[in-house]
């Protein structure tokens, strides 16, 4: 089976002015620079791929200000700002891309920075690794100081929705826990969990490639599931101080 896959942290309402989240975009885009090199340069969303080319997204904060600022929702304020963008590679199938919603404050609402990951070439070898995953999160939530986080493949988020209690966090091959959700419980090797500064914690279920094919790997990860569970710290993002 060919597994998709994506990552994405997630947060709840968050009233932030276009300012703050300009500074969070530029930390951001200089973080994901040390991750990959085909993370190290991006470009507005545009009609054309030549068109989008020429809209290059630096990490200068007066530009990303003015960026953010047209991604302001035109009817309700506490819907935050909507931005896009993409990383100009050539083929298509290698494109990594980011949407983020921020600075909503609705309780309707939620914030969130989500990746689309490369399908095929080289580009998909380096940045489909557990380090690579790791690292993306790891400045992604240092960035955005999200709730809660997931790396994982379509196939495999789709076998849990059925089962997944509304607004809880996906378990996946990287997930990413801050501190507010309480301690973790002792998990079974070949887990690991690192420690992101003082805001949260990863956990990296296989040093492979996670494949929802592959039952060892789904065994694994429910059982971690169901770890965290006992210990609440999957509970509803609404159920959080």
């Amino acid at each position: 089976m060919n597994e998709s896959y994506y990552a994405g942290v997630y947060w709840g309402p968050r009233k932030e002015s276009s300012e703050e989240c300009a500074r969070r975009l530029e930390v951001l885009l200089e973080g994901l620079s040390s991750v990959d090199p085909s993370l190290g340069h991006w470009f507005q969303q545009g009609k054309s791929r030549a068109d989008a080319l020429k809209r290059p997204l630096s990490p200068n904060l007066a530009e990303l200000e003015a960026f953010v600022r047209k991604g302001k929702d035109r009817t309700f304020d506490e819907l935050g700002f909507s931005i896009g963008g993409w990383n100009g590679a050539g083929d298509d199938y290698e494109t990594t891309g980011f949407l983020i919603a921020c600075g909503g404050y609705s309780e309707w609402t939620g914030n969130r920075c989500v990746y689309t990951l490369p399908s095929k070439g080289p580009s998909l070898e380096r940045t489909l690794s557990a380090p690579a995953l790791a690292a993306l999160m790891r400045q992604t939530a240092d960035a955005w100081e999200p709730d809660w986080g997931v790396a994982i493949s379509e196939q495999h988020r789709d076998s849990l929705k059925p089962r997944r209690p509304k607004g809880t966090p996906y378990v996946g091959w990287v997930t990413y826990l801050a501190h507010h959700w309480g301690t973790f419980p002792p998990l079974p090797a070949p887990v690991r969990v690192e420690p992101v500064g003082d805001k949260g914690t990863l956990i990296v279920l296989t040093p492979e490639r996670f494949t929802v094919s592959n039952p060892e790997h789904v065994a694994l990860a429910e059982r971690v599931r169901e770890l965290l569970d006992r210990a609440g710290l999957l509970k509803p993002l609404q159920a959080q101080p």
